[in-house]
């Protein structure tokens, strides 16, 4: 069975497909938060501090830390404010973290002060990218997510998407990386402008497991993506893409709405065992007068799986994507 394992200084996660969902969160992003990135170019981290800790609580699984504040010369700023997030965040929470840049010196730099086993976010196709990543992941022994687009971009074919995850775990078997060490995102597209968006995302799901036996992740809030109340659409969407063989997202965990349908698809893949998770967040859950506001049942704190979806796509992959 493919194990992922990722760890803070004091906790290990397994993301797996007999494990309980990985979320993770994904608020720690400046992308198209003109307030937080403003706040982090001056120093000023309260803003992440608090989302890190509402996620935590939320029940997130791991944190996406991100710190593309900006696209001009960001090998020059986003290593050392990367670094300054990442301990400010370590400092906080035990969850792990997900180390997510498009700049090698920034993933490099995080690398160095990272406790325990982070994920780095991420690497492409692209033969500059591969030789760039993939011999920092095999040197610091992380897991690293792989993004089914290279030197043509994002096809909408999915065998080429395919062809493509298939191409970085055959070149990280070069490097001495296992199939277990990458984390394969097979790009979730917009089902507001492509239809078969959803259908393609399951077909690709069922070739990554069976095939290529790695685990795998997405933006999951880019499915919905330009229509109306976004979370009612990831809400659907997360139990059927768990259903098909997705063992983690990176997500908003602080949805109700979200977050109960992955606990529920928890409960009925069978890995909540004995429904102790679901039982222990929703106990005294009490359904909201008609008119009011439901009810915001916080999850236990670190729970194994947990979380909800909407909100931003990651800014290290984002321009490289099509994120929300």
């Amino acid at each position: 069975m493919t194990r992922t394992i990722v760890a803070s200084a004091t906790k290990e996660v397994i993301i797996g497909f007999d494990q309980p969902f990985c979320v993770i969160g994904e608020r720690i992003n400046p992308t198209g938060r003109k307030k937080l990135a403003a706040e982090m170019i001056e120093g000023n981290f309260e803003t992440v501090k608090a989302d890190a800790l509402a996620q935590v609580a939320a029940g997130a699984t791991m944190l996406d830390v991100n710190a593309g504040v900006t696209s001009v010369n960001p090998n020059e700023t986003e290593p050392g404010l990367l670094v300054q997030t990442m301990e400010i965040v370590q400092g906080l929470v035990d969850v792990p973290l997900s180390i997510d840049s498009s700049v090698t010196a920034a993933i490099e730099a995080a690398l160095k002060v990272a406790k325990g086993r982070p994920l780095v976010n991420s690497v492409t196709g692209e033969m500059e990218k591969l030789e760039a990543i993939l011999p920092l992941c095999k040197k610091y022994d992380v897991p690293v997510v792989a993004i089914s687009n290279d030197e043509s971009g994002i096809s909408e074919d999915p065998d080429v998407r395919f062809a493509v995850a298939k191409k970085i775990v055959e070149h990280a078997a070069d490097y001495g990386i296992k199939p277990h060490d990458i984390v394969v995102d097979p790009l979730v597209m917009p089902i507001g402008a492509m239809g078969t968006a959803g259908q393609q995302v399951f077909a690709l799901l069922h070739r990554l497991r069976n095939e290529l036996k790695v685990n795998t992740t997405c933006g999951l809030s880019n499915i919905s993506f330009g229509l109306p109340h976004r979370h009612g659409i990831n809400a659907g969407f997360i139990p059927m893409v768990i259903g098909a063989g997705m063992t983690s997202a990176i997500m908003n965990p602080c949805r109700p709405q979200e977050m109960e349908a992955v606990r529920a698809a928890n409960v009925l893949k069978g890995n909540d065992p004995n429904c102790m998770t679901w039982i222990k967040t929703y106990k005294d859950y009490q359904p909201h007068a008609p008119g009011g506001a439901a009810p915001q049942s916080a999850a236990p704190s670190g729970e194994g799986g947990g979380g909800g979806a909407g909100g931003r796509r990651r800014g290290g992959r984002a321009g490289r994507s099509g994120g929300a």
